[in-house]
């Protein structure tokens, strides 16, 4: 045997093994990157945080009330926000007694109260006290989250 032959089968029992170890290389690359993939999207839907729900609001028609002093008159358009829609519906059904509690609490505010802005936060809580009660016996309280103001006109 020459030489040249000789060099020949070497190198191709050299480049086969080498191949396949290439070939094993790029199999488990493969296959780790696919199952790294599949890990992936569990614990990125883990660390994303959850959207707060939608906020739920209940507009109410405003409202002129004399003040405590008669020559005083407030008009006052506000909007609920409120814990869930099932309370929506029972201030919704129960309408009335809502704005007359409502126009109750606004005739026994003192007007030179109103005028600062405390006096206005005190109102929203005074607003959130008074609906807080169930309106019929057996029903669960109205939680009332906030209290927006649409309107504030003091005369």
């Amino acid at each position: 045997m020459t030489d040249l032959a000789q060099t020949k089968g070497r190198r191709r029992s050299i480049w086969m093994p080498l191949l396949v170890l290439i070939t094993l290389a790029a199999c488990a690359t493969a296959g780790y990157s696919y199952w790294r993939m599949q890990q992936h999207p569990a614990s990125v839907q883990a660390d994303k945080p959850v959207p707060p729900p939608a906020p739920v609001f209940f507009a109410l028609d405003t409202f002129t009330v004399n003040l405590g002093d008669a020559d005083r008159v407030l008009y006052v358009g506000i909007t609920l926000r409120l814990k869930d829609d099932a309370t929506r519906q029972r201030l919704s059904e129960f309408l009335p007694e809502v704005r007359s509690r409502l126009l109750l609490l606004f005739s026994r505010q003192d007007a030179a109260a109103l005028a600062t802005d405390e006096g206005k936060q005190k109102l929203v809580e005074a607003i959130k006290n008074t609906l807080a009660p169930p309106l019929v016996a057996g029903q669960p309280q109205q939680v009332v989250s906030d209290v927006l103001y649409t309107a504030f006109i003091l005369r």
